[in-house]
């Protein structure tokens, strides 16, 4: 007797890569709380459960700080005619959204993007 393909699935899903079971929704940012930071882009993930990019802030003392930002699925930033090149390493951010609830935790859920001209990249209130 064949086991139903079914049954594979929670075996299958505990074998794939941690960041997979790291999907946690926005519990861990201050939704009632929102900051604004300037930085180069180091990495842009165009992946799913949210696309992430990964950038470099200078902070009051002239330090690099690595800042993490979380949005949208591709699904919803390919509507808006995102795609996995439209933020490049080197690109100079200003970048919006709520703050990581984790203090020391240099993170956002963010709600806007504006290109070093001020143009508006994205706007989300998701």
């Amino acid at each position: 007797m064949r086991t139903p393909s079914v049954l594979w699935i929670p075996f299958l899903v505990g074998l794939l890569p941690g960041s997979v079971h790291a999907h946690h929704g926005w519990q861990e940012f201050d939704e009632k709380s929102e900051v604004t930071v300037t930085g180069i882009v180091t990495d842009f993930h165009y992946v799913n459960p949210h696309c992430v990019v990964e950038f470099d802030v200078k902070d009051d003392k002239g330090r690099i700080q690595k800042w993490q930002g979380e949005f949208s699925n591709p699904g919803v930033l390919s509507r808006r005619g995102w795609n996995a090149a439209y933020l490049e390493a080197g690109d100079k951010l200003t970048i919006t959204g709520h703050p990581a609830k984790k203090d020391g935790v240099l993170a956002l859920h963010v709600t806007r993007i504006l290109s070093a001209s001020g143009e508006l990249k994205l706007e989300l209130r998701e």
